[in-house]
């Protein structure tokens, strides 16, 4: 079995990002801009539009995230950041929102907004690996809270809309929910 690893997403990974991502830019061609820009901006980029927005950002750095490895081959994907780089995840409209709005803007407070995992690596326990690593990252960075807003149940394991995260997978690794807006949506923390 090969060995899972992840490192932060730095412009010398973005090949593999691209590679993971594929031609449509994953999770139904967001190229991971859901939570970081406004619906009607969003809608009006088309994929490459998209995919340059998210690499200029990755560019600008900080790293947005983590990239996932099983072996040399890139297998997944966790955006994990302060909750300021990801502000649609902060809107009020959402059920993503903080509980405090002062969070939204604390460096302190971070965010697991997006996941994914390559089709052949889903099921594997690979949302649990990543999610494990950007823990690691968040308090390796300096954050004392980290925040999640997962589905509690979804059809598979392998479901592609699963970019939120699994709650099953979050409460493994320790986050208890802090609120609940919507049926199936719980928001849950991680103090770290």
């Amino acid at each position: 079995m090969d060995v899972f690893a992840a490192y932060p997403l730095t412009p010398d990974r973005w090949d593999d990002f691209v590679t993971l991502f594929g031609p449509n830019g994953a999770c139904y061609g967001c190229w991971c801009t859901y939570f970081r820009v406004p619906a009607a901006e969003r809608k009006a980029l088309d994929g490459a539009a998209k995919k340059e927005f998210i690499h200029r950002r990755l560019e600008n750095g900080p790293p947005p995230g983590l990239l996932g490895y099983v072996g040399d081959r890139p297998a997944g994907w966790v955006q994990v950041g302060p909750r300021a780089d990801v502000p649609q995840w902060n809107s009020p409209r959402t059920v993503s929102r903080p509980l405090d709005p002062a969070d939204a803007e604390d460096p302190s407070v971070w965010a697991v907004s997006c996941f994914f995992i390559g089709s052949r690596y889903r099921g594997k326990g690979n949302s649990h690996r990543i999610l494990d690593a950007a823990v690691r990252f968040a308090r390796e960075s300096g954050a004392r809270i980290l925040e999640s807003c997962p589905m509690e149940q979804a059809k598979t394991s392998k479901s592609l809309g699963l970019y939120v995260g699994s709650m099953r997978v979050f409460e493994g690794a320790g986050f208890r929910e802090i609120a609940r807006r919507k049926d199936g949506r719980p928001l849950m923390r991680l103090e770290l």
